[in-house]
């Protein structure tokens, strides 16, 4: 027996538990180039459209510290790989999450001791976890890679594309190992590995944006997977920086879980007072404590950085219709410039109201965890309802969402009224485009709130699955040539486009009337179930 013992096994099971989200993610991300190439080569056939549309695009300095440098080559897979430089981000986001999840959950949750008694060995686990998203990053890669070349683009470049989405993964799910071993706590391990990816995008942005510190960019992991520039130039080397520093940081973590004992980390965790505060004495006190950490996560990088990079978008894709005949034909008939960039916020507030859907999603999700930790069990012993219990989390995966749009939208208004000087008009109408989609959020966490209380194992898997469906109906299905009566599946596709389109108040008011209904069904099977349901 080695050290490595059972990875394979261990490797088995991650898969099998992830059968459903796994294939999911995998193929939205490996979509998303191929989508974004084919629209953009209908738009912009030339290099001088490109190139006009880079230069455009590369005014802005929030748009280069999300994009990075401007490509130097105006052809079309340098264009892509430049402005799908945030699916790099996401896919680095998944790396950190997807380990974590594999390694330090369980062992918070005890099945990695358990596991840990039969014969595996002591680094199965964190191998087991590193070789799952080895192996899914690659097959992204490899899709990206194809449907780049299903666009006429080099094969070189398309390969170096797809390398440097797979690498984001791996590199950042080596991180996610380190942080893993530092905390005992999963919630901690998250903050400190988001952080990490935080710090590495805001160096390298600051290294893109401001002259003279480019160097900056060589300093951040992420600098590097951006760097690789596919289709303008496929500097190969830079792979080589990328597999040393990965193989070192695996290396690293790999040696910190053998310095540390099992459901332990390296940090000592900070020990409470002796006595709980007085602001815990109530069930929506507590909810408060366990949920505001997501809260701020969820306000600060969709609600303000978003915001602001929505609204800052907005008035560039106005701009881009002096260069182009056809785009500004195809908007002349829904409202020529100003049309340009309500469609763009109309479809972007869009993409953020999925992006918080998940946020409700896992608020809501939150009442399992408690439930299958046996801490919900302490707790109604007391003198708490199931109601109240129930009802003190219900507050953040339904106002919570509601608090992350309306800041996005006061945000986005405030940031593109003042491009366009005129603040008083544009904050109601953005604002209005972002509260719009508070019903279709709503539905996707009430579904999550009913599943928990009727069958509580199955809530995580048909809440994440469902919002699984939504996005792939919605980012794919046109293309797809779905029909529309699979379409209205996802509540996303029955929100008014707004702002520049009619608001039609009967769709928003079903879809109350459905959420009604399903957290009311959820709160009744709860009351009636046992608890807890492990």
């Amino acid at each position: 027996m080695t050290a490595f013992t059972g990875t394979g096994s261990l490797a088995r099971l991650i898969v099998r538990r992830d059968r459903v989200l796994l294939p999911i993610w995998m193929l939205f991300l490996a979509v998303l180039p191929l989508s974004l190439a084919s629209g953009t080569a209908t738009l912009y056939k030339t290099d001088a459209e490109r190139q006009g549309y880079i230069n455009d695009l590369g005014s802005s300095p929030l748009l280069l510290l999300f994009y990075g440098p401007k490509p130097s080559d105006p052809n079309l897979g340098a264009l892509i790989f430049w402005r799908a430089a945030t699916g790099m981000v996401i896919m680095a986001l998944i790396g950190v999450l997807f380990v974590i999840r594999h390694t330090r959950v369980e062992e918070e949750a005890g099945r990695r001791e358990l596991l840990g008694a039969t014969v595996v060995g002591r680094h199965a686990a964190v191998a087991a976890a590193l070789a799952t998203m080895t192996g899914a990053s690659l097959i992204v890669g490899v899709l990206v890679a194809l449907g780049m070349i299903s666009q006429d683009t080099p094969a070189a470049g398309a390969f170096a594309m797809g390398l440097a989405w797979a690498f984001a993964g791996i590199l950042f799910g080596a991180i996610g190992a380190v942080t893993a071993q530092l905390s005992e706590g999963a919630g901690a391990a998250r903050g400190i590995g988001i952080a990490v990816l935080g710090i590495s995008f805001g160096v390298r942005g600051a290294g893109d944006v401001t002259s003279g510190l480019s160097w900056l960019s060589w300093i951040s992991p992420l600098g590097w997977i951006y760097n690789v520039h596919a289709y303008a130039g496929d500097h190969w080397w830079v792979f080589g920086v990328i597999i040393v520093a990965t193989l070192a940081i695996t290396a690293l973590a790999l040696r910190l879980s053998a310095r540390r004992d099992v459901g332990a980390g390296l940090l000592p965790p900070r020990l409470g007072p002796a006595s709980a505060a007085p602001s815990l004495s109530s069930p929506l006190a507590l909810a408060w404590r366990l949920h505001r950490g997501s809260l701020f996560g969820w306000l600060v990088g969709l609600g303000i950085v978003g915001g602001l990079l929505f609204g800052g978008v907005a008035k560039t894709s106005a701009d881009l219709l002096a260069d182009n005949e056809e785009l500004t034909k195809i908007m002349q008939r829904i409202g020529g410039a100003s049309g340009a960039a309500d469609v763009f916020l109309a479809g972007t507030l869009g993409l953020g109201a999925i992006a918080v859907a998940a946020y409700g999603i896992s608020a809501a999700l939150r009442m399992r965890t408690e439930e299958a930790a046996l801490r919900s069990e302490a707790l109604l012993a007391t003198g708490v309802s199931r109601l109240r219990w129930a009802a003190s989390h219900l507050v953040f995966a339904f106002l919570g969402p509601t608090v992350v749009m309306l800041v996005t939208g006061l945000a986005a208004g405030l940031f593109y009224g003042a491009t366009t000087g005129d603040i008083g008009r544009e904050v109601p109408r953005v604002l209005g485009g972002a509260l719009v989609q508070l019903p279709a959020i709503w539905v996707l966490a009430a579904l999550t709130v009913a599943v928990f209380g009727l069958a509580p194992r199955r809530a995580p898997a048909i809440g994440w699955a469902a919002l699984s469906v939504c996005v792939v109906l919605g980012q794919i299905g046109a293309a797809l040539q779905l029909s529309q009566a699979l379409l209205d599946v996802s509540p996303f596709t029955h929100i008014p486009r707004v702002p520049g389109g009619p608001v039609t108040v009967v769709p928003l008011l079903i879809l109350t009337v459905i959420t009604v209904a399903l957290v009311a069904a959820g709160l009744a099977g709860f009351r009636r179930r046992d608890v807890p349901v492990t």
